[in-house]
């Protein structure tokens, strides 16, 4: 048994061996950014979450003795589909894909147990929310009231702040990182890259800013945290105490992609400009050059820059005209890049 963070116990079972006997699912997950796009710019936003929605699913009969496990009073199976099988994530996809599909993508958006009901107008949101509980109800689904939240204007979905003006980052993870002192040990830096990595879309230049924490953990168990990662590390927290917030663009208009280079890494940055003349950032992108590419000449390392950044935001490419922003032409590069979409140079 083991503690979940609400206080509330969990049973987690040992299914290694399981595991690796079963074929892998390949049923896809849905892109995070896309939903978490498709999501703000809302007016009303409804949050619902499955309880215990693995253990809604009923598992063959055929196959509920391959979940048995030992207690002191015996041995006992899942009559459910349990927490910690490998499928169990596609398996509930899928599941809410064929409930929801006449609503996702309009009025709904799905992540495995996370749902959210949407409505750009306010008067509408009463009909989409009847609209999702009739499915709920007739495939006699539960919901966690605990973590379900109505008609509200912001609320939190896959980790991120979703309202009307945008997508702001998770405050939670902000306030972590701000409080947090500075690690002495590998394993807390490596903590700390990773909890930089959820919020790599909110920091330009990325790569840039965290390039003295990965040379740290590169020194291994006796790292040492000097001078210079303690200084990245006093500006990230000064970046992070007044994240940006991201804007949704409209589906056709052209976007402004600017692309920067440095002698370690690649940036990008995804920008729409508003109705009051200022750029608002849509997306940052950054990725670190390998011992190879650090060779690459200024324009090379810009050319695969725009190719690292189309890679990244292949939905962007595909729904609107991109104007690529650098200090060098890049025209003759063109011909050269594995890339679709419609670009501005």
């Amino acid at each position: 048994m083991v503690t979940k963070a609400n206080g509330k116990w969990r049973m987690c079972v040992d299914y290694i061996d399981l595991n690796r006997a079963c074929p892998k699912d390949s049923f896809p997950l849905p892109k995070i950014d896309q939903l978490i796009d498709s999501t703000a710019g809302n007016k009303l936003l409804s949050f619902m979450d499955a309880f215990s929605g693995y253990n809604q699913i009923m598992m063959h009969p055929a196959n509920q003795d391959k979940t048995n496990f030992i207690t002191g009073q015996g041995l006992y199976c899942y009559k459910v589909m349990p927490f910690g099988l490998k499928n169990a994530g596609a398996t509930y996809q899928r599941l809410v894909n064929k409930l929801f599909k006449p609503l996702i993508g309009k009025s709904m958006e799905v992540y495995i147990d996370d749902m959210i009901t949407k409505s750009q107008e306010a008067h509408q949101h009463p009909e989409d929310l009847r609209q999702t509980f009739q499915v709920i109800r007739e495939n006699q689904m539960r919901l966690n009231p605990t973590k379900c939240a109505f008609g509200v204007a912001v609320g939190k979905f896959l980790g991120f702040m979703e309202h009307e003006r945008g997508i702001e980052a998770n405050p939670e993870k902000i306030k972590a990182i701000i409080e947090l002192g500075s690690p002495t040990t590998l394993q807390q830096a490596q903590g700390l890259t990773g909890w930089i990595a959820a919020l790599n879309r909110f920091i330009s230049r990325s790569t840039d800013k965290c390039l003295p924490f990965f040379k740290v953990i590169k020194q291994g168990k006796n790292m040492k945290w000097n001078q210079e990662s303690e200084q990245a590390f006093r500006a990230l927290k000064e970046y992070l105490a007044s994240p940006p917030l991201l804007v949704k663009p409209i589906p056709g208009e052209e976007l402004q992609l600017y692309l920067a280079v440095s002698k370690t890494a690649t940036s990008g940055a995804l920008v729409k400009e508003c109705g009051d003349g200022i750029q608002r950032p849509i997306y940052y992108v950054s990725r670190a050059l390998s011992k190879s590419e650090k060779n690459y000449s200024i324009l090379e390392k810009l050319a695969f820059a725009l190719v690292t950044a189309a890679r990244k935001l292949w939905p962007y490419f595909q729904a609107h005209i991109i104007a690529v922003v650098t200090d060098q032409p890049l025209r003759q590069f063109l011909q050269r890049l594995d890339v679709s979409g419609r670009l501005v140079l």
